[in-house]
């Protein structure tokens, strides 16, 4: 009997340690448990907490975790889940009072705003061009540095900033995504699209204050300017000569690079600017109101 009892007493030492390693809630689930072996109970319990702790963690994780059905992109905070979900929707709740231009968020709208308001918060310390947003004048002061970090690995051709680099590549792969409705003319860009759109609409929300004339898109009114400043920012670093818009620029380090990305798919032969290239595709369908020679 002496023996039964030390041992009993050696299980309820056992027992006791074991329900003191385990939370208030699982002493009291421990203390409610059937009588049966306490071996069994014992490994049962042991499983038993260690689903718990899963389900806690798997609780947590969507209490910090707000996942997108769509795409299953995660989020942080709910109200920024239901931002992203517009992606997906299309939906675009805040309007722009003077143009009727629409956004996904009141942030990108208030950034809109700035080009009927005229206001350019942020200057470039290089040349007094005002941006009205930040990001902008970061790329802007990529012309002073000379800084064009992004390649392309067809023709090597280098840009300031990655969407430019993702423009430039649909010349090689001839890709135009963007359709316009009413003629079905398509776009290598949204951006070209979008101003597109205003040939449609008749819409010129960008007016310049000296004479007046009125344009579809801000670079068409800040280059028109130049004619009355004769500013000509954009300056050849191989012979100086200096032009009054980038794409002129472009055009022109062409002569020195000799680089032709337009192809002939009729027989091959390349061209410089794709006008040119237009015009020689006059000479196989037998078109042609030029020369197509003298437009290499």
């Amino acid at each position: 009997m002496a023996f039964i009892k030390e041992e009993s007493e050696d299980v309820k030492i056992e027992e006791t340690f074991t329900v003191k390693q385990e939370d208030p809630q699982e002493q009291t689930d421990l203390i409610e448990e059937n009588e049966g072996s306490k071996e069994e109970e014992h490994h049962v319990k042991i499983e038993e907490k260690s689903h718990l702790k899963t389900d806690d963690i798997l609780k947590r994780r969507d209490k910090n975790q707000f996942t997108c059905t769509q795409c299953g992109k995660s989020f942080k905070r709910k109200d920024i889940l239901k931002t992203h979900m517009r992606i997906h929707t299309g939906e675009k709740p805040f309007t722009c009072t003077q143009c009727g231009k629409r956004f996904n968020q009141s942030s990108h709208l208030n950034l809109h705003m700035k080009i009927h308001t005229g206001e350019k918060p942020f200057t470039c310390t290089q040349c007094g061009k005002s941006f009205n947003q930040s990001s902008y004048l970061n790329l802007h002061m990529r012309i002073h540095t000379g800084e064009k970090p992004f390649t392309c690995t067809l023709c090597w051709r280098s840009f300031i900033c990655s969407s430019h680099l993702n423009q430039h590549m649909r010349i090689h792969t001839r890709e135009k995504p963007f359709t316009c409705a009413q003629c079905g003319k398509s776009f290598s860009s949204s951006s070209n699209l979008y101003q597109h759109m205003r040939i449609h609409t008749g819409e010129k929300p960008f007016t310049c204050t000296q004479c007046g004339k009125s344009f579809n898109c801000s670079s068409n009114l800040n280059q028109h300017m130049r004619n009355h400043t004769r500013e000509k920012p954009f300056r050849c670093t191989q012979c100086m000569k200096s032009f009054n818009c980038s794409s002129d620029l472009n055009l022109h380090m062409r002569i020195h690079t000799e680089e032709k990305p337009f192809t002939c798919t009729q027989c091959g032969r390349n061209y410089s600017q794709s006008s040119s290239l237009k015009r020689h595709m006059m000479s196989h369908t037998e078109e042609k109101p030029f020369m197509s020679n003298h437009f290499v």
